[in-house]
């Protein structure tokens, strides 16, 4: 129920504008939609559990929750569709998502590369499974793993290619 009310609560603080602008990627994949919202609260769900300080805030825990969120957001999609269409959903959702609620600029591009990650290790791992048998674990156990390489953004230069990156706090 309590994610219900964040999701209410965070439409009925967008302006028209940026409503129409979600509706207009939403409205024409329903499922892939409705498979986005799902893998978004058990993402953040996971990552409260994993890192209940800083989950929620631009620590490492962030990192985490935004690459499990893409890997999650693909893992559902493949299942109905192909990679690349996952790929190409996962990308414009995710990026229409850093643009309506936007951050500083430092803390926009942490969250689109922790985004890419996410993304960037599914599509590592599609070859070797079928896309029908991804579990969850696959993930959550493996970007966990990732987090002990995990590099500390300081400006917006910093390139830290396949590694997940957070804002010292």
């Amino acid at each position: 129920m309590r994610t219900f009310k964040i999701f209410f609560n965070t439409i009925r603080s967008m302006s028209f504008k940026k409503i129409m602008r979600l509706l207009s990627l939403v409205l024409p994949h329903p499922l892939f939609s409705l498979f986005s919202f799902y893998a978004t609260v058990k993402a953040f769900t996971i990552a409260q559990k994993k890192f209940p300080k800083t989950a929620s805030t631009n620590g490492i825990g962030n990192a985490f929750r935004h690459a499990l969120w893409c890997s999650f957001i693909m893992m559902y999609c493949c299942k109905i569709s192909s990679p690349k269409k996952a790929l190409d959903f996962c990308k414009r959702i995710t990026d229409m998502h850093e643009e309506l609620f936007p951050n500083e600029p430092l803390e926009t591009k942490m969250d689109l590369h922790n985004n890419k990650i996410g993304m960037d290790y599914f599509m590592e791992i599609l070859p070797g499974i079928h896309r029908q048998f991804f579990e969850k674990s696959f993930f959550v156990d493996a970007l966990i793993k990732k987090m002990d390489e995990a590099r500390v953004l300081k400006n917006l230069d910093d390139d830290f290619e396949g590694h997940l990156v957070y804002l010292e706090e």
